[in-house]
């Protein structure tokens, strides 16, 4: 089947009638095809953005109106979650369980939180004052939205990223030119689909597929994008952020990771084993903060790995539409030749092998899909690559530590601040180390849990900004300040 992406409400083909293939990470199969997108499809996308923004089609809509549209967002997905799940499952492979019970009803409380933001995006009243000068002046703000946003969006979570930034933008009035993962064009074509159902105007979402050598880069340097936010590799955020150097545009990265998952002696190792668990293998380790590096305190480190990779090895691989699967295919043959490196690269470098490393036995049609076991190194040195880069899949670096001062060393000792973990029955603990830990989120006694309120981003090369919250909210937004003179009398300074 042939897809076209979406401009201006309308199903559009490439101007240069070019398509390329989306693949089932399950099969290994190509199952449809979608319109690849060049330079001239770039310029019409955004001018039609930027005629959206100028019309102000969206703006005059009331501020309470606009919340109502993007709820109705909300609950349409909601409504579709099994189309969705079964699209997602079939384009990236995530699991349905991942699909319908995590991905999903995130994307829904994202659009409803920012519902609630989008009538309250205006400015305040502030003191001013000029040293010699008479009182009566009044000085306000008000918040206007910044212009065009492109939006770069990975594959590993194809509806949750573009919802965590339509959301914002629509509420602060931005339309958006999304470019999704070229391997996952089809979630983010559906999610524009159910914009325009909602009552979304014609304009203020469109949705650009193909490659981000070319798309994105267009996207990046056309100057009548005003914001750009991007998820995805570390490397790739840097090259962004020096295209957009020219024009001096708005942006917002979200990174890579290496983030640490921290267990302390005195650790619920029960409710520990089971949040290392999640935070590793949801969507098969494919997952920026995912909790790639446990760090277990050397007096119940033999004790942990027992019942890590007990539960770790009774994981089920299989295609992630099959409910009983907890593990689906990682997203591409690349991806899985990447995972496979680094497991021989941790067996050279002295790391040893606990649990799985190899390709799950599954039958026609799953034989050609990209499978990997859950994979859990132990004797894990913090120099080794497993334990410095990130693999972005199911494999788990355990480290021991002794004290407290040595554990933060290790878990700083990263290019990444994404995210990390406490597992302590100590308060004073759990919060010193917290505030220790150089990551934009740590949480404590828990792992993965997120909410559209509460702001998430990197510290150090894991990304610039935030997302979520109303800090997601300001960054699609510029402060004007308006200065009134009050006075019954014309000032003169000179």
């Amino acid at each position: 089947m042939d897809y076209g992406f979406i401009i201006g409400g309308e199903k559009l083909f490439s101007a240069a009638g070019e398509f390329f293939p989306v693949v089932d990470p399950a099969t290994g199969e190509p199952f449809a095809r979608v319109a690849k997108a060049g330079p001239a499809d770039v310029d019409r996308a955004v001018k039609t953005a930027r005629e959206a923004l100028e019309d102000r089609r969206w703006s005059i809509i009331s501020p309470l109106e606009r919340g109502r549209i993007l709820n109705r967002t909300g609950e349409l997905i909601r409504n579709n979650a099994d189309e969705l799940a079964g699209l997602m499952s079939k384009e990236n492979g995530m699991t349905l369980n991942t699909a319908l019970y995590v991905e999903i009803p995130l994307a829904v409380d994202t659009f409803s939180y920012y519902s609630g933001l989008a009538a309250r995006t205006g400015g305040e009243t502030v003191p001013f004052a000029v040293d010699g000068a008479p009182p009566d002046y009044l000085a306000l703000t008000i918040k206007e939205p910044v212009g065009v946003a492109a939006q770069i969006t990975p594959w590993n979570f194809p509806l949750l990223m573009p919802a965590w930034k339509i959301a914002p933008a629509l509420a602060a009035g931005c339309p958006v030119v999304l470019k999704p993962s070229s391997e996952t064009p089809l979630t983010a074509l559906r999610l524009a689909e159910i914009c325009l159902e909602a009552g979304v105007p014609e304009g203020m979402v469109n949705v650009l597929t193909g490659p981000g050598g070319t798309v994105g880069r267009a996207l990046v340097t056309h100057p009548g994008v005003s914001k750009i936010t991007f998820t995805g590799e570390t490397e790739t955020g840097r090259s962004i952020l020096r295209d957009a150097a020219g024009d001096i545009k708005r942006v917002t990265l979200e990174l890579g990771g290496k983030s640490p998952n921290i267990i302390f002696e005195d650790a619920d190792l029960e409710a520990a084993v089971s949040g290392a668990l999640f935070g590793i293998f949801l969507n098969q380790g494919q997952v920026c903060q995912a909790g790639s590096r446990i760090f277990v305190q050397e007096s119940i480190y033999d004790a942990f790995i027992e019942a890590f990779i007990a539960r770790a090895g009774a994981l089920t691989v299989g295609p992630g539409s099959d409910m009983m699967s907890d593990l689906g295919p990682l997203i591409n043959q690349s991806q899985l030749t990447k995972v496979q490196n680094y497991i021989a690269a941790g067996k050279t470098q002295g790391a040893r092998l606990l649990t799985g490393g190899g390709r799950p036995a599954l039958t026609a049609p799953y034989e050609k899909g990209f499978f990997i076991e859950p994979t859990v190194f132990g004797a894990v040195d913090p120099e080794m690559s497993i334990a410095r880069e990130e693999i972005f899949g199911p494999v788990a670096a355990v480290l021991p530590f002794s004290s407290e001062e040595e554990l933060i060393r290790m878990a700083n000792g990263t290019i990444y601040g994404l995210a990390g973990a406490v597992w302590t029955r100590d308060i004073k603990r759990a919060f010193r180390v917290a505030r220790a830990v150089r990551s934009g989120t740590i949480w404590i006694n828990t792992y993965q849990l997120l909410s559209p309120t509460a702001p998430f981003g990197g510290y150090k090369q894991s990304g610039l900004g935030r997302e979520l919250g109303s800090q997601g909210l300001e960054a699609y937004l510029e402060t004007k300040t308006v200065i009134v003179d009050l006075n019954e009398s014309p000032v003169s300074y000179f």
